[in-house]
């Protein structure tokens, strides 16, 4: 591959994978990338299901980053992780010397990757700035990214503009919108009878969908937020799919309750590890309704206007599509939620909405940004733009964010 740019893509779990694929089927599509997938993280825990399988089931080649697995569940290895993560990133980047490292979204592993980056003056190109998760450390790391990274790609107009709060350059901000919503009507269109092959469930029958992780700003209070979120689904007349936790501190407590509920009820309720993209697509296209405090309900489930009950406050601060219904995080509150979600009137008033995060073509845009971005010193060398009072760019940079071109 003559002269081609090399493009370093960092993934470091289930959490980041599905939403980098269109833009990995973008750039290996490119004669003028050689794409290196380095896979980290959650990716090699037994717990959560080996997700690097998937990267395979989709053709990428890939190597390993920082593979140890060290998921224990307690603050001290949150720390031990973005060390030791760092240091063999550093090894492979030495190793493989690429042009740009793309990172994606608010994992704290992703840190591993731009702290790694940063000796060698390798460009980082950052997915999913100006969001907000105003209950979980990855606000900090989100935004941390952001002043690290030299390109931006968001999903709308408004998270650009919270780049430009934080002093980036306007020329950098790119409005490409969300990658994790292209071809996602395709991925959902999965038959029912294969999914319910696959869950060993009848989805005929209606199903809710419970997708909950800790609260990291809220430390020791995962055990009662989930005891609250499945006495409600206990006492709803359907069939319940229960996804595992990420590795946040708290996710055992969380694990422990949605193996134990599921035992306790093995005619209507299933617990999965790792569903993988397609899987979980056609999850969200066939459910009644999604409970927890996901991501995924926020920003994919509006694609298939399926009702989504957001628990608590992990979520505070992301912008909302109709379909979402915020509860706090009492029994009585989620389950008053799940009422107006499972009604006629609130289905049929979410028929005709638009998901605010994209129009399904991310991947291509980012792609060719990848591809064409200008390297060197300017692209290096981060200027901080000050705003006014009024929040306008003052008279050295004025220029207005602006979608990036297809």
């Amino acid at each position: 591959m003559i002269n081609a740019r090399r493009v370093a893509v960092l993934t470091v779990g289930r959490s980041d994978f599905g939403r980098y694929l269109p833009v990995l089927r973008a750039l290996r599509e490119r004669s003028d990338i050689d794409l290196q997938l380095i896979a980290s993280g959650s990716h090699f825990s037994a717990r959560f299901g080996f997700t690097h399988s998937e990267i395979d089931e989709n053709g990428f080649d890939w190597e390993p980053g920082f593979s140890e697995d060290i998921a224990d569940d307690n603050p001290l290895d949150v720390g031990r992780a973005i060390g030791l993560g760092t240091a063999e990133l550093a090894r492979v980047f030495s190793r493989r010397c690429p042009d740009i490292l793309l990172v994606l979204g608010d994992r704290f592993e992703m840190l591993s990757g731009a702290s790694a980056a940063l000796g060698f003056n390798i460009p980082l190109f950052h997915i999913y700035g100006g969001s907000v998760s105003e209950g979980a450390i990855d606000e900090l790391v989100r935004h941390a990214l952001t002043k690290m990274s030299h390109i931006h790609f968001v999903s709308c107009d408004l998270y650009g503009k919270r780049l430009l709060q934080m002093g980036e350059e306007p020329w950098r901000v790119n409005v490409t919108g969300a990658p994790g919503l292209d071809d996602l009507m395709l991925l959902g269109s999965v038959q029912r009878e294969e999914l319910s092959e696959a869950v060993e469930l009848d989805l005929f029958e209606p199903t809710l969908l419970v997708c909950y992780h800790p609260v990291t700003l809220e430390p020791g209070q995962a055990k009662s937020q989930i005891a609250e979120v499945l006495r409600v689904v206990k006492n709803v007349d359907m069939q319940a799919i229960l996804t595992y936790p990420n590795n946040d501190p708290g996710h055992e407590d969380i694990i422990d309750a949605i193996e134990a509920f599921a035992s306790e009820h093995p005619s209507h309720c299933r617990v999965i590890k790792n569903a993988g993209t397609r899987l979980f697509a056609g999850l969200m296209a066939n459910c009644g309704a999604m409970i927890g405090n996901s991501s995924s309900g926020i920003v994919e489930a509006a694609t298939f206007k399926l009702p989504v009950v957001n628990v608590g406050t992990r979520q505070d601060g992301k912008i909302r599509a109709a379909n979402i219904i915020d509860t706090g995080y009492s029994g009585e509150d989620i389950r008053v939620g799940l009422n107006t979600a499972l009604s006629a009137d609130f289905r049929r008033s979410i028929q005709n909405m638009v998901n605010p995060n994209g129009d399904g073509q991310a991947g291509p845009r980012i792609a060719k940004i990848i591809a064409c971005q200008e390297l060197g010193p300017q692209l290096l060398r981060k200027k901080f733009i000050d705003l006014d009072f009024s929040g306008h760019a003052m008279a050295h940079s004025t220029q207005a964010v602006m979608p990036a071109s297809s």
